[in-house]
């Protein structure tokens, strides 16, 4: 792939420093990939959009899916992940995540997390949707992704890493060859450097996290814009399967017309043994699932969200007051905090909970080495598409999936480095000039933006909302640019127009493989289309940008990538048929 010549307007770097290999994120995947590529001797650099512990990671509560208890194995959780993937997981990829993935949680013990113990002293393991077993190690009770990003940023700053704090990554520098050179970044006003620099490396991983800021509702942080996504479409990256964004099923419900990041009430609360129940206290999930309220994600919010519209309501509740005081205080202390802080005592009163925006599974393509098909850039976390999760991801498989893709990732740059192929790339030339069918959007557009998506392409999509979002959200794009034409006026660079930006470009990307999959599969909900169609749809639709800002959009069953950075051929598996 090539780039697509768009670019973000922005000033040109005014500063720049030299690496082996830039980690864009510092969440689970970004400081693991980090700390691996230090270890192996690279001159590694951190850029993070907020301070090192400010990104999704330090939001997850339930925990890290592993088959670590007894009894369980690997093969077990790889029958529960493709039964919740709905007939998309890649089978090869997701071997890969359960077979290496309890050996990389103990590494990340050995790195210093300290996770809840059981009284017999070995890890004290819940159950989650979609498990068979108790196979979730969680930390603070409720508090495992503060407890991981802690151990892994204590990590990064006694071993000396260089990070870049409170700085947005914009485009992603290339050769002459169309290689990855590094990439441009904004500081904002703190540290050593300022304003719009540069980081120069021939390896750049992307573990910038989600895009749940693209809906009105989410559990997401503000910070989760799509920036890691959108670089890479702009850089002619592919991205697969961004129509599967997952809603989690139980969000503290703040009232209608609540936005941006929304409390999660995490799903072991029902491992634990709360129940779902309707305006009239019936347990309405019982009967449409084996597994009740622990079943898929994709299953539960559709139960919930069909139970609202047969009442007329706009929540449901999750009952959870047979806990009593001390085990909400002991084991979920970070939600009982939260419910209280917006007037709810879940130790005597049911908690209103409604879907919202969780987790993307979808995102930058990638082959089991988290490379992606521009050359030296790799992607890793939420913001890629490694095949794991396929339609709907498994409970507490995303930590893991970060621990075990970020180790591959380091791995494979650690072996173009030990080979000598990995060497400094000088960046092609950058243009002058911004191209003027490119305007930034203005601040604005953010909300707008998110209330398009909201309607047309949330957890209910027809034809018909989806070919409306489209069109609105071409009509912004056009907007921008017809104002620039008609009296040269652009919004200003800066981080409010370029997250806008960013959240327009994965919008459209999210509503066009929509719109194309027509069909029901995992968290993908077609109101017009309500079977699964394994037939025509058991395939994966993928999509770049053009350099008009078309969109390129095709289905595939069995992705091929060019050669990485180092010149070694990578491979995806085939999907399970």
């Amino acid at each position: 792939m090539t780039s697509t010549g768009i670019r973000l307007h922005a000033p040109a770097p005014g500063w720049a420093v030299a690496a082996d290999v830039v980690v864009v994120g510092s969440g689970v995947a970004g400081l693991t990939a980090a700390l691996r590529c230090e270890a192996a001797g690279l001159r590694t650099v951190v850029v993070t959009k907020a301070r090192l512990d400010d990104g999704s990671t330090r939001w997850a509560q339930g925990g890290v899916a592993a088959a670590l208890g007894e009894g369980d194995s690997p093969e077990q959780h790889l029958d529960d992940t493709l039964v919740a993937g709905a007939g998309l997981c890649d089978a090869e990829a997701v071997r890969i995540l359960v077979t290496e993935g309890p050996d990389a949680v103990r590494r990340l013990i050995a790195t210093g997390a300290h996770f809840d113990e059981s009284t017999e002293g070995g890890l004290a393991l819940t159950r989650e949707g979609g498990h068979h077993r108790r196979r979730i190690a969680h930390a603070g009770g409720d508090a495992t992704g503060a407890e991981i990003s802690r151990a892994l940023v204590e990590a990064v700053r006694t071993r000396g890493i260089r990070t870049v704090e409170n700085a947005l990554v914009l485009d992603l520098l290339t050769d002459a060859d169309g290689r990855t050179a590094g990439v441009t970044l904004h500081v904002m006003g703190e540290g050593q450097h300022d304003g719009v620099g540069a980081v120069h490396a021939p390896a750049v991983v992307l573990a910038t996290g989600g895009m749940g800021q693209v809906f009105s509702a989410t559990t997401n942080p503000a910070v989760s814009t799509g920036d890691g996504v959108a670089l890479a479409l702009r850089a002619g990256a592919e991205v697969s399967d961004l129509e599967f964004v997952q809603f989690h099923p139980t969000v503290l419900f703040l009232g209608p017309d609540a936005e941006g990041q929304q409390p999660l009430v995490s799903e072991a609360v029902r491992g634990e043994g709360a129940h779902l129940v309707d305006a009239d206290g019936v347990r309405f999930m019982l009967g449409q699932h084996e597994l009740a309220e622990l079943a898929p994600r994709d299953v539960v919010a559709k139960g919930i969200t069909r139970r609202m519209q047969e009442q007329g309501t706009e929540h449901v509740y999750l009952d959870a007051r047979h806990f009593g005081a001390d085990m909400w205080e002991r084991r979920f202390p970070t939600i009982l905090a939260a419910c209280r802080a917006h007037g709810i005592d879940p130790v005597t009163e049911p908690i209103p909970v409604a879907p919202a925006a969780h987790h993307a599974s979808g995102g930058v393509r990638t082959d089991d080495h988290g490379r992606t098909t521009v050359p030296g850039l790799y992607a890793c976390g939420e913001a890629a598409c490694t095949g794991v999760h396929g339609a709907n991801r498994l409970a507490s498989n995303s930590l893991l999936e970060g621990l075990v893709y970020a180790e591959r990732i380091a791995a494979d740059i650690a072996a173009g480095h030990t080979a000598g192929t990995l060497h400094a790339r000088v960046p092609a030339p950058l243009p002058h000039s911004y191209h003027p069918e490119h305007p930034l959007l203005p601040p604005e557009a953010r909300l707008t933006i998110q209330r398009i998506m909201t309607d047309g392409a949330g957890i209910l999509r027809s034809a018909d909302s989806l070919t409306r979002a489209a069109d609105l959200l071409d009509g912004l794009h056009t907007e921008a640019r017809e104002a620039l034409h008609e009296n040269g006026k652009t919004s200003e660079p800066g981080v409010d127009t370029w997250e806008a930006t960013n959240l327009l470009c994965v919008a459209r990307v999210l509503v066009a493989a929509a719109a194309r999959r027509e069909e029901t599969r995992g968290c993908h909900w077609r109101e017009d289309h309500a079977d699964r169609d394994d037939t025509t749809w058991r395939r994966h639709i993928v999509v770049r940008l053009n350099p008009d800002r078309t969109l390129a959009v095709h289905t595939t069953d069995t992705p091929e990538f060019p050669p990485t950075v180092h010149g070694a051929q990578p491979t995806h598996r085939p999907q399970e048929q």
